[in-house]
């Protein structure tokens, strides 16, 4: 009984001590920016991994994502009162402004996110950034400074891939479920278009990339217990992560929209 009631306040405490640690490794992170190029072809490297990789699944993703957007616009226009070319606005807008930035965040949390964390935290219980920080040879700027570079220039992209291939998959799905012409979707998407929307969800991304990947890095760097620890680190960042993009979601809509 005692435990419980003191469950709280505990879980405050660990939840103050992880984030003083993460603001921690984050400006340690950031003193060794300036040493960018010492890391290019690392950076590179996991550019590839973090962005080319990805995009069969970005692609799939938004694909369906554009199709069920123009399935439920569909639905809701049986009545006849909304003309048929509005279903490119909604597709337009829903993919822009949320669905594009927000299932690549979620579906690259799951893919990435939890690879990071595994990857680093492997190395934290085999004892390799040990090894590194005895050669004098600092493990941040080499493990955590590359793939955060990497995922700050990748998710933009993937966005704007997830862009293109979410109206494709509204485009389609209004050609069948609506009998819509695509110059009338096209109409629609065009009327209620602009371009801060566009560049409203390349932000999304970049503050999604960072956040996932950094997350992701904090979690496998203090992994502690072996493998089991391992597991737990690489839950705790998607878990961690997928909240975070929820909030900044929220709070990057607040400010900017």
């Amino acid at each position: 009984m005692f435990q419980f009631i003191l469950y709280p306040f505990n879980l405050l405490v660990n939840s103050l001590e992880g984030v003083g640690r993460y603001i921690e490794l984050m400006v340690s992170m950031f003193r060794s920016i300036f040493s960018w190029h010492k890391y290019l072809s690392l950076t590179i490297d996991h550019m590839y991994h973090i962005g080319i990789l990805s995009i069969p699944i970005v692609i799939l993703t938004s694909l369906f994502s554009g199709m069920v957007t123009s399935v439920q616009a569909a639905y809701q226009f049986e009545s006849g009162f909304v003309p048929n070319w509005f279903v490119g606005s909604i597709v337009g807008e829903s993919i822009l402004l949320e669905l594009a930035p927000m299932m690549t965040a979620l579906v690259m949390t799951g893919r990435i996110g939890a690879t990071i964390a595994a990857e680093i935290g492997t190395m934290r219980v085999s004892e390799q950034i040990d090894a590194l920080e005895s050669l004098s040879f600092d493990p941040i700027s080499f493990l955590i400074l590359p793939r955060i570079l990497a995922a700050a220039v990748m998710f933009p992209v993937l966005v704007i891939i997830a862009d293109c291939f979410g109206i494709i998959g509204g485009l389609i799905a209004a050609i069948n479920s609506m009998d819509v012409s695509h110059q009338e979707f096209i109409r629609g998407l065009r009327n209620w278009f602009r371009p801060w929307d566009a560049w409203f969800g390349l932000i999304k991304g970049l503050f999604f990339g960072i956040a996932i990947t950094s997350i992701a890095c904090y979690q496998g760097y203090y992994t502690t217990g072996g493998a089991t620890g391992v597991g737990k680190s690489t839950t705790s960042a998607v878990v961690i992560s997928c909240v975070a993009i929820v909030f900044l979601d929220y709070i990057l809509a607040a400010i900017l929209l």
